[in-house]
């Protein structure tokens, strides 16, 4: 590569990047550290803000940075030997702070990071990938990087981002959208569409080498038109077209590392246990479940739990569902933390008499198993309280719970 053809590159993607427009301020960007020890690296599925993220917080910072993204068609050929070139670059402008995005496509970058962190300077990053970002991380940039995730937008910001009020009403139009930025100023579903298409093929298909790509689509389309319902990968071979279940499992991780869905286990206190039970399937987005399912995904309760898991991932890292003889509860967070901190969740779209025993008697289950007195069933839009064998539950609207 010619240091002058970088230097082209960089100079069209500044320019690009300072016209760009700052977006909404996202709930997490004041909690992005301010630090030069260490690497700030935020993954997160395609799509979802990162690098509009990362400008907000470079720009709030109000310091002279240098910005490349490594998704630019025009550094596919970028090799090691062209990061003499970088320094040259950087050389010229004498930046403090170093913005690197979708770093996983540059070769070898965590040395580059740790090079440029034992020179002083910040670097922030972005990637798409958790599988290889954590691989590399763990291999050269141990102990020296700081690392956040990203989402779509949540609830809260879908309303601050579109001006609706809390209600019922904007949770249906949330959960028929989702909270992909570009897909909500436009409403073209070809943007999530094309997102789907994008992950399959170039960050999985290509990226691991996959010969039959056509059985990871016929996968993907399976699961992702079967959000909150329980998986087993002996039981997807068929439907996928392939002849073992370590097959399945491979394009799980796949799938999983791209952001484009979450795998929850059942809770038991062995490792081995919860490893052997099936997980329970989510999606990355209610929009994406809206034009990935081959039905349109029309089932309410399903989107609702769905919607729940997610917000209940931006604050949990512990994450499972519970399930006995007696019955099943949808989410127990934190169940290996302090007992305090530990919750139970039921999901149902509407509580009534077909169902209320049922909705009850599961979340009841999980409060015994963990001697806990207080329960809450999330609705689409019922607010309640029941006092049941000693222990109180409360009712509340999805609207709520999420805001």
């Amino acid at each position: 590569m010619k240091l002058s053809d970088l230097r082209e590159i960089g100079r069209s993607q500044k320019e690009a990047a300072g016209a760009r427009d700052t977006g909404l301020e996202r709930d997490i960007l004041p909690d992005l550290p301010d630090t030069k020890t260490h690497a700030l690296i935020v993954s997160g599925i395609r799509r979802c803000g990162k690098s509009t993220l990362l400008h907000q917080f470079v720009r709030s910072l109000g310091r002279d940075s240098f910005y490349l993204t490594f998704e630019d068609l025009r550094l596919a050929d970028f090799t090691t030997a062209d990061y003499r070139l970088l320094d040259t670059l950087m050389a010229e402008s004498l930046p403090g702070l170093l913005f690197f995005d979708e770093v996983q496509a540059a070769p070898r970058w965590e040395l580059y990071v740790r090079q440029k962190l034992d020179e002083g300077f910040q670097v922030i990053l972005t990637g798409s990938n958790a599988s290889l970002l954590s691989r590399e991380l763990g291999s050269k940039l141990t102990g020296r990087h700081l690392s956040r995730e990203l989402f779509p937008f949540s609830y809260r910001e879908f309303l601050r981002f579109t001006g609706k009020d809390p209600g019922a009403v904007s949770l249906d139009h949330y959960l028929g959208s989702g909270g992909f930025p570009e897909y909500l100023k436009t409403g073209n579903r070809e943007i999530l569409e094309q997102l789907q298409t994008d992950i399959l093929y170039r960050d999985i298909a290509v990226r691991y080498g996959l010969r039959d790509s056509a059985s990871l689509r016929q996968l993907y389309i399976y699961l992702v038109s079967n959000a909150a319902q329980l998986v087993s990968p002996s039981k997807l071979i068929h439907v996928a077209g392939v002849k073992s279940p370590s097959t399945i499992l491979e394009y799980f991780s796949y799938l999983e590392a791209s952001y484009l869905l979450a795998l929850v286990p059942r809770f038991a206190w062995s490792v081995k246990a919860r490893s052997l039970a099936p997980k329970k399937l989510y999606i990355a987005d209610t929009g994406i479940i809206r034009t990935g399912s081959v039905s349109g995904m029309e089932n309410s309760g399903a989107l609702l739990e769905n919607f729940v898991f997610n917000q209940l991932r931006l604050s949990y890292k512990e994450i499972y569902y519970f399930a006995d003889d007696a019955g099943e509860c949808d989410f127990v967070v934190a169940p290996q933390g302090k007992k305090k901190e530990r919750q139970c969740f039921q999901v149902c779209y509407e509580l009534h008499a077909d169902n209320e025993d049922r909705e009850i008697k599961g979340l009841c289950t999980a409060l015994d198993f963990f001697e806990l007195k207080e329960g809450v069933i999330v609705t689409r839009d019922t607010r309640d309280l029941i006092v049941k064998d000693g222990k109180t539950i409360r009712v509340i609207p999805a609207w709520e719970f999420a805001g």
